[in-house]
């Protein structure tokens, strides 16, 4: 049975019941979305390492960007209940288009509504909801991935604004961005600053030869002498703390979202155990296939309910960034295990673009990996129940 086999939504702790009707609603819509409009391209574009563009303002019109700010900024004012479940769907379809979406609310929007002044709330939310501008977070740079805090990147005050040298990396939608919020140390303290595509002295060349995430764009920041007007830093802005907090709104949508393609790969593999026949009987009918669908379907679970609490939490303020990491940490590693074990179970069949797996499967080991890799969220988790700091 092939990849495009009818989606069965794994439920086995029957958490449906706990969801309204508009959270349910809103989740089948964008369910309805990837599989009538990502399933059928995502592998062409996987393979043309390009990001589907032309889904944008589809995207768009679903309220997909920003979905959780007030009406009055372009959002539908939904819960975390609801974006995580959009998450979940988007990342069904591919890393890349969830990617794209998370960068666009939670890296880019958030610090904006969060850290922003009015004006710059105003003008550019809606334009980023709309779809009409994309944008970009610049934090990461070559040498300092999981120690921000080290960034070489710097802002000093010039005439008329600010001047910034360094340079980024691993920046989705670099290269398409309209504008980047971009974190520079401006006399010392972190501050974050709206760059503006054209701007002189700033580039974003595309990353090339990736074998994962081929399906989104990944770029460069390039800053030299690049001049900014007074106007453009966020400022709200304090410091790491500030840039630390965007990083837990992506890590939320990302906790969501591998459990979609952790779900996608357990249905491929449900599928085709069910109808690969091999000594007289399908083999779903053999223990070792069992035990691998059982691991599944019970990771599967423990992940759902985990973020379905999470989202009540943070819903309610009481949400802390180690729960997060947790819930992230445990995601990506899930996730990953049963990509590599649908794999398996799809024997040869597993490595063609006619089946999912082999793309989910290549594409968690980026999303493992970013955001804060496996180890670095171990030790958040480890400081807060020890008290103690690991990271030096």
């Amino acid at each position: 049975m092939s990849a495009k086999a009818n989606f069965r939504h794994p439920d086995y702790f029957l958490l449906d019941e706990l969801l309204t009707d508009e959270e349910k609603a809103i989740r089948d819509t964008i369910r309805d979305f990837v599989t009538q409009e990502v399933l059928p391209v995502i592998e062409e574009y996987n393979q043309k390492m390009e990001f589907p563009f032309h889904l944008v303002s589809k995207m768009a019109d679903l309220g997909i960007f920003g979905p959780t700010l007030p009406p009055e900024y372009g959002g539908m004012g939904i819960n975390n209940i609801t974006y995580g479940l959009i998450m979940q769907e988007l990342e069904r379809g591919d890393s890349g288009i969830r990617s794209f979406a998370s960068v666009q609310s939670g890296l880019v929007m958030y610090p904006i509504y969060t850290f922003g002044s009015e004006e710059q709330k105003r003008k550019w939310l809606p334009l980023l909801a709309s779809g009409e501008k994309i944008g970009c977070f610049g934090l990461t740079e070559p040498d300092y991935g999981s120690n921000p805090g080290g960034m070489l990147t710097k802002a000093e005050k010039a005439e008329g604004g600010y001047k910034i040298n360094g340079t980024k990396m691993w920046i989705t939608n670099g290269t398409i961005a309209d504008i980047a919020v971009v974190w520079a140390k401006l006399n010392g303290k972190v501050r974050g600053f709206l760059v503006e595509k054209g701007t002189k002295g700033f580039s974003a060349p595309e990353t090339k030869g990736k074998l994962s995430l081929r399906a989104s764009v990944t770029s460069e920041l390039v800053f030299e002498d690049c001049i900014i007007p007074e106007e453009n830093i966020l400022p709200e802005t304090a410091g790491l703390k500030s840039a630390l907090m965007c990083l837990t709104q992506a890590r939320y949508g990302i906790a969501w979202g591998v459990i979609g393609l952790a779900m996608e790969c357990y249905n491929s593999a449900l599928d085709y155990s069910l109808s690969r026949i091999q000594f007289g009987k399908p083999i779903a009918a053999f223990q070792i296939t069992q035990e691998k669908l059982a691991y599944m379907i019970t990771e599967i679970t423990k992940a759902q309910l985990m973020n379905y609490r999470l989202a009540v939490l943070k819903d309610n303020g009481k949400m802390r960034p180690q729960m997060v990491s947790m819930a992230k940490r445990n995601g990506c590693e899930v996730a990953k295990n049963i990509a590599s074990m649908a794999r398996e179970i799809l024997g040869a069949n597993g490595i063609l673009d006619e089946y999912p797996v082999m793309r989910h499967l290549n594409n968690i080991e980026s999303v493992k990996t970013y955001e804060g890799t496996h180890e670095m969220h171990t030790l958040i988790i480890g400081e807060d129940i020890t008290g103690f700091s690991a990271f030096e």
